[in-house]
Order: structure tokens, then C-alpha cells, then sequence
């Protein structure tokens, strides 16, 4: 395994930053979600207010772009777990920016359309599943499994603070450049993103199937696996509860803020930012909190603050106070979701064998993901029959239910990281990848994804 440490400074503690491949793929990564907070932006501005969207179509926009990694995120796990990762984050990354560089050539021949915009959001959605399979399943064989909680902290925050940069620079470039144009910026960030990823030196030993064994044996693998442990099934089904009830919430979200509260654009912009702030904060907080409070306690409580964060957007009224309420409650929910995300995330990778890493992530990723398309049709449902803030309500109430998922399990009361497993993995995986080398993935996507994008939804990633 690659060291971390400075080898002139014996007994120092490691350091992450002075590892150049971690600093490439740091870079690449952030530069994508910078990126990804443009769209993130820009595209329901396109949606609302350049092609006047209803609240169903908002609906299917955020459906057809959600459907793919609940479709393929399985596949693309058990892809990764047998095929060069480095690969794979190359290839989603260069389809995603030549889905999304249609849209402002469109929008420049007047022929964009929500069509198209849907379309573009359903290649994306496959596309990004690919990349974040093999991008967070990567950080357990290029960072030793004692820095795994460190490096989360790290890579959200710094994520986070460049999914800030992005919000505000894509209310920037729209109010410039227009929407349609400022998504070049978007483009741009995939392909640095494949860049850097291509420059990363550290060896990617992909483990060749066993002969005649298909890919859905291996995925029934990854689902078996995560069952048996209750830690893992426990934090996969507290993933999926809360970003069910964020997706429905996030459906409606901007159409709330941008049409009932007629906030404006370059508001909107610098709302997402402060959002993304609070990100950074609660995963840079996150080690020291767990270590002071314990993982499962500072988890229960993260989880219990969330839906208190949604009162002021339920109780608001046009105005500036009231945008400032928002923001606030947003930056605090972020806060908590990113704290707590990066913990268990962490727990999964720590206490997960190194040839399950992309299978158990999948698994996270497959019932998260697969929860979001079913809430953003249940929220467009809702909208048109009950109204936008009754159909707000109803998401603030889904999200006590992760909460009563941990409280229920052991877990709430953890206080210590677990330790790395200490069986090799199952027999059927004695060709799992060879022993890991150093580095670290994403946290806010696909979709994210969850999880390597800026998404509102995914809190610290599957």
C-alpha cells in the first residue's frame, strides 16, 4: 500500500495532502461538483422560467433523471468491483458532458425542449451511476483504512465548499450568459474531472471474474452481504428512508422558492450556496464530533435536527427575512446531513472486505436512488392534487422515519469507530481485488448521486 505519511518525519501523522495522486483525484472531483452545483442551479431555472414548466413536468424532469441509478446502480457496483475503476469514472464522466453540451447548442438553435431537457437527464443519471460506483468504492484501496474517516471529512468539505463556488458562479453566469449557456461551464468540469482522474498513477488492479460466473451472481453477492451485517443493512436502510423523504422535498423545492416565494435567481443561487456551506462545515466537524459524542449518538442526533429545519420554509412568506430564514435552515440541514453521512460512510467502508467495497456501495446506492423517482412522482401527485406546501408538509414528516430506523437499532448507541473486518471475504470472492493502494472519493451526487455530485438529497453520499 502507498504511504500517506512523509517519510522524512517518522511517527508524524499522515498526511493526505502531501499524496499527489489523492490530490488529483481531489481535484477532479471538485471541479465536477462545482460543475454539477451549476446545473444543479441552472437547469430548474431553464425549467420554470424559460420553458414554463408545470408542476407535473418539473415532476418528470426530476424522474427521468433519477430513474437510471435506481435501474443500474447494482450493474454498475458489480462492473466496478470486477473492471478498472478508473476506467469507469473516464467513461461517465465524458458521456455526461456530451449529454449535457446539446442543451446550450439547442438553446442557441431555439429548439430546446423539456423533452431534450429529460433526456439529457436520464443519460446523466446513467452515466453518473457509473462514475460514482467505482469513485466512492475506490477511497478503501488508496487510503489505508485508518484514514478512511479523515479523508471523508477532508473530501466533504472540500466538495462542499466547491459546490458553494458552483451555486454562486452558476447564478453568475446565468444572470450573464443567460441558463442555457452558463451549463458550458458544467461541460467543462466533466472533462477536468476525466482529466485528472486519467493522471491518477496509483495501480487499479481490477480482479477478473470467476469463469462462468455472471454478473447478476456477483450482484446477489453484494445484496447477501449487506443483509447478513447489521450495521450495513441498518445505515443502507436509514440512506434510503431519508433520501426518499429529501427527494420529495427537493422535487418541489425549487419550484416553491422560485414561483410561490418569487425569489429571485441570483437569490436562489446564493440560498443553494449557503447550503453548500453548511456541507462543508458538517463534515469537517464530523471526526471530532464523533469522537466526542460517539458515531451513533451524533448520528441519532443529526438525524432528530433535520426535520426541524424545514419549519421556516414552511412558515415562509415572500421577503427578504424569510429568504434569510431559509438559508439558514438550509446551511443547518446540510450541516447535519453531511456530518452524518460522512460517519457512516465511513462505517461502511471500515468494517466492509476489500473485493465487496463497489457491490456494498451499489446496494446503498440502488435503494437510495431507487426511492427518489418513486418520491419525485409522489411529490408531483401530491402538488397537483393537495398544493406545493401541503405536499412540503408531507416530505417533513417522511424524515422523522430515519430516525426511528436508528433509534431502534444498536447503533444509536456506538461510541467508537468500528474496527476493519477481520475475515477475508466470502470464498465466492477469493479473486477479489489484491491488496488495496491510496485515495479517496466524492460525497454529494449522483444525482447525485448520491453521491459524487452536489445534491441537495444525498446528504453524505449512499
Amino acid at each position: 500500500m502507498t504511504s500517506c505519511t512523509d517519510p522524512s518525519s517518522p511517527g508524524t501523522r499522515p498526511s493526505l495532502w502531501r499524496h499527489r495522486d489523492f490530490r488529483r483525484y481531489l481535484t477532479g472531483q471538485a471541479a465536477g461538483v462545482a460543475g454539477s452545483s451549476i446545473s444543479a442551479m441552472v437547469i430548474p431555472v431553464l425549467a420554470v422560467l424559460e420553458l414554463d414548466a408545470t408542476t407535473a413536468e418539473v415532476a418528470w424532469l426530476t424522474f427521468m433523471g433519477q430513474l437510471p441509478p435506481a435501474l443500474l446502480a447494482l450493474h454498475a457496483g458489480a462492473l466496478a468491483d470486477r473492471h478498472s475503476k478508473r476506467k469507469q469514472m473516464i467513461i461517465g464522466d465524458l458521456v455526461s458532458a456530451a449529454a449535457l453540451a446539446g442543451v446550450p447548442v439547442a438553446a442557441a438553435l431555439d429548439r430546446l425542449s423539456l423533452a431534450q431537457l429529460m433526456v439529457v437527464a436520464a443519460v446523466q443519471g446513467a452515466a453518473g451511476v457509473l462514475h460514482d460506483a467505482a469513485a466512492i468504492s475506490i477511497l478503501p484501496s488508496l487510503v489505508d483504512r485508518s484514514l478512511i474517516q479523515r479523508s471523508n471529512s477532508r473530501i466533504g468539505g472540500l466538495f462542499a465548499v466547491a459546490a458553494t463556488a458552483g451555486s454562486n458562479l452558476g447564478a453568475a453566469l446565468t444572470a450573464l450568459l443567460g441558463p442555457a449557456r452558463a451549463l458550458v461551464a458544467d461541460v467543462i468540469s466533466y472533462l477536468v474531472s476525466a482529466w485528472c482522474t486519467a493522471r491518477i498513477q496509483v495501480p487499479d488492479s481490477p480482479r477478473a471474474p470467476a469463469k462462468g460466473r455472471r454478473l447478476h451472481t456477483e450482484i446477489g453477492e453484494g445484496l447477501r452481504y449487506v443483509h447478513r451485517d447489521h450495521r450495513l443493512r441498518t445505515l443502507t436502510l436509514v440512506n434510503a428512508t431519508t433520501s426518499a423523504a429529501l427527494a420529495l422535498l427537493n422535487t418541489l423545492w425549487a419550484l416553491y422558492l422560485l414561483r410561490s416565494l418569487t425569489m429571485g435567481t441570483t437569490v436562489f443561487g446564493v440560498v443553494l450556496g449557503l447550503g453548500a456551506l453548511g456541507a462543508a462545515v458538517g463534515a469537517l466537524a464530523a471526526p471530532s464530533l464523533a469522537a466526542r459524542h460517539g458515531p451513533g449518538p451524533m448520528m441519532l442526533a443529526a438525524l432528530a435536527i433535520t426535520p426541524l429545519t424545514q419549519i421556516p420554509l414552511l412558515l415562509a412568506s415572500p421577503g427578504l427575512a424569510w429568504q434569510f430564514a431559509i438559508g439558514t435552515a438550509l446551511f443547518l440541514q446540510l450541516a447535519c446531513a453531511a456530518a452524518a453521512g460522512t460517519t457512516q460512510r465511513s462505517i461502511r467502508q471500515v468494517i466492509t472486505a476489500d473485493g465487496m467495497q463497489a457491490r456494498m456501495q451499489a446496494v446503498s446506492t440502488w435503494l437510495t436512488s431507487g426511492a427518489r423517482p418513486l418520491a419525485a412522482l409522489l411529490a408531483g401527485g401530491l402538488g397537483t392534487w393537495i398544493g406545493v406546501r401541503p405536499t412540503l408538509i408531507v416530505g417533513t414528516c417522511l424524515l422523522v422515519v430515519p430516525l426511528v430506523v436508528l433509534y431502534r437499532s444498536p447503533l444509536r448507541s456506538l461510541l467508537e469507530m468500528p474496527g476493519p473486518p477481520a475475515t477475508p471475504p466470502p470464498a465466492e470472492d477469493a479473486l477479489a481485488q489484491p491488496a488495496p493502494s491510496p485515495l479517496g472519493p466524492p460525497v454529494l451526487h449522483p444525482a447525485a448521486a448520491g453521491d459524487g455530485r452536489h445534491d441537495r438529497s444525498s446528504g453524505g453520499g449512499p
